[in-house]
């Protein structure tokens, strides 16, 4: 949870409402964070996770599932330990590690974990830049996305956010096919919460049953209008304005 509202629980909560779906927020990780920075993070506890995630299955049907800053490694065991109980839901990961101030979101048991458990049940995982070069081991990105794909990675969306260049360039990895790639233009600066708005896109999308590649799309457009609608909310990034609709 984000206590500035530009990241973190409140933004996948404002992108999936926008897009259409009804989201079902489970807390993992409370941070204490402003526009500018992340200064300190605390994990949910992992039993209670595990319950919440029990008890919305039981009530309601869940049609696709997004994570962001996960706390600590037996908050992924208790995720891991729902999916397997409840095959096929699509899973978009953002595997959120640093915040864009630098502050850090994980330490190395639970990037281990993420790597081990997590990212090989996922349908998608999102990692901008910085984060693809740490966790796929390189500062080239194909090659970092490689790594991840032999390591059991269905698909990777490489973000552009935080590249340089007048284009934001996403890219998708798959094992056995060309890579594809979606671009829009580079508004000065860097924003808030769009790997956060990304995700949760994405995830809104295939809830709605587009497929990846369509929803990736959509998503993008979504991210792109809310980027240029950027509000100003405290002295550091601009926050995306998740208000915004997309045109039928």
């Amino acid at each position: 949870m984000d206590p500035c509202g530009g990241a973190g629980i409140q933004a996948d909560i404002q992108a999936i409402t926008a897009l259409g779906c009804h989201p079902l927020p489970v807390l993992t990780c409370l941070t204490v964070q402003d526009t500018r920075n992340v200064y300190n993070a605390a994990p949910v506890a992992a039993e209670l996770i595990g319950e919440q995630l029990a008890c919305l299955a039981a009530d309601t049907p869940i049609h696709a599932i997004k994570t962001g800053a996960l706390g600590n490694a037996s908050v992924v065991g208790a995720i891991t330990r729902f999916l397997d109980l409840h095959p096929g839901i699509p899973l978009i990961v953002d595997p959120v590690i640093k915040a864009a101030g630098g502050g850090d979101l994980a330490d190395a048991e639970l990037i281990t974990r993420m790597r081990g458990d997590l990212f090989p049940r996922a349908e998608v995982i999102t990692p901008n830049g910085i984060e693809l070069a740490l966790l796929g081991q390189s500062d080239n990105p194909p090659s970092a996305a490689n790594t991840l794909l032999q390591a059991g990675c269905h698909s990777v969306l490489a973000t552009g956010g935080h590249g340089e260049g007048a284009k934001i360039i996403n890219t998708l990895y798959r094992s056995g096919q060309a890579p594809t790639q979606w671009s829009i233009t580079r508004v000065g600066g860097e924003y808030h919460g769009t790997g956060c708005t990304l995700a949760a896109s994405i995830a809104a999308g295939r809830a709605a049953g587009l497929p990846l590649e369509a929803a990736i799309e959509q998503a993008q457009q979504f991210v792109a209008l809310a980027i240029g609608h950027a509000l100003a909310v405290g002295q550091g990034q601009p926050v995306p304005d998740r208000s915004v609709r997309l045109e039928s």
